[in-house]
C-alpha cells in the first residue's frame, strides 16, 4: 500500500496481527521499510487513513535513515578497514600466506585474515564462515543461559542460524528459532535481547500486551537495548 507525504509516495506492508485489537503500529526500519501492523478486521481505509495521520512522522524518519545509508561506504575487504564483533571494532588485517591453510583470527585487537591470494571476494567469503562459526557458538550458550529467565518454555526450542536481509531473528509457530548471524556483530546484551523477544513469542506469537509485559519482566530495560540495536543495524547489515 501508498500514499502521498508532499511530493513523495511512501509505499508500506501492511501485517494484520491475529486476535488484536487497537491501535494500527508503525514502524520505519533501517534499511528504510516501512511495516503497519494492524488489527486482522481492520479494513484497508482504515489502516491507510490511521498510516496518513503519522505521515509526517514516517516521512522525517526515512529522512533520517536515508542520511545514515549516504555515509555508510560498501566494503573492500583490505587491510585497514573496521568490522564489527560482539559490539566492538576491529581493524581488517589480511595477510598472504603460502600456508595450505586459510584462516580467520582475533589477535591483538585486529581481525587478521590468512589468504593465499588477496582477494576481496575470498576475504569476504572466509570472514562469512566465521561469524557464522562464532555465531552458533555463542547463540547457543546464551540461549541456554537464557531459558533459566524463560520459565514459560518447557521444552528447549530448536535453533537455527539464517542469514537474512533485514530480521535479526524470528519464532515459527511451532516455536524454532532462527537468528541471523550478522547479529553476532552487536554487544552481548542486544544478542540477548533478540533471544529473549524470540523466547517470549513462544507464549504469545503476536506483539500483544502480554508479550510486552512478559518481554519487560525478563528483561526490564529493554527499549534502551533495542534502540541501541537499530541505530547499529545499517552499520552492521552494511558489512
Amino acid at each position: 500500500m501508498s500514499f502521498h507525504y508532499g511530493e513523495e509516495q511512501i509505499t508500506f506492508e501492511r501485517v494484520k496481527r491475529l486476535h488484536a485489537k487497537g491501535k494500527v503500529l508503525i514502524k520505519v526500519h533501517p534499511d528504510c521499510r516501512v511495516i503497519v501492523s494492524s488489527p486482522e478486521d481492520a479494513c484497508n481505509e482504515e489502516v491507510l487513513s490511521a498510516v496518513k495521520k503519522r505521515g509526517r512522522w514516517i516521512h522525517e524518519q526515512l529522512r533520517d535513515f536515508r542520511k545514515k545509508l549516504e555515509f555508510i561506504s560498501p566494503r573492500r575487504y583490505v587491510s585497514g578497514e573496521s568490522h564489527y564483533y560482539l559490539g566492538k571494532q576491529y581493524v581488517l588485517k589480511v595477510v598472504e600466506t603460502s600456508e595450505q591453510v586459510e584462516s580467520v583470527k582475533l589477535l591483538r585487537g585486529k581481525l587478521e585474515v590468512s589468504v593465499r591470494t588477496k582477494g576481496a571476494d575470498r576475504v569476504r567469503d572466509l570472514l562469512t564462515e566465521w561469524y557464522k562459526s562464532r555465531a552458533k557458538e555463542i547463540f547457543y550458550r546464551r540461549l541456554d543461559a537464557l531459558l533459566e529467565q524463560a520459565l514459560w518454555v518447557e521444552v528447549r526450542p530448536s535453533l537455527r542460524i539464517l542469514t537474512m536481509q533485514t530480521q535479526w531473528g524470528s519464532c515459527s509457530p511451532k516455536g524454532r528459532i532462527t537468528l541471523n548471524p550478522q547479529l553476532v556483530k552487536a554487544p552481548r546484551e542486544c544478542i540477548d535481547y533478540v533471544i529473549l523477544h524470540e523466547l517470549c513469542h513462544i507464549a504469545e506469537h503476536n506483539h500483544s500486551e502480554r508479550f510486552y509485559r512478559l518481554m519487560s519482566q525478563v528483561m526490564p530495560k529493554w527499549e534502551r537495548t533495542k534502540e541501541s540495536l537499530d541505530g547499529m543495524a545499517n552499520l552492521i547489515f552494511s558489512a
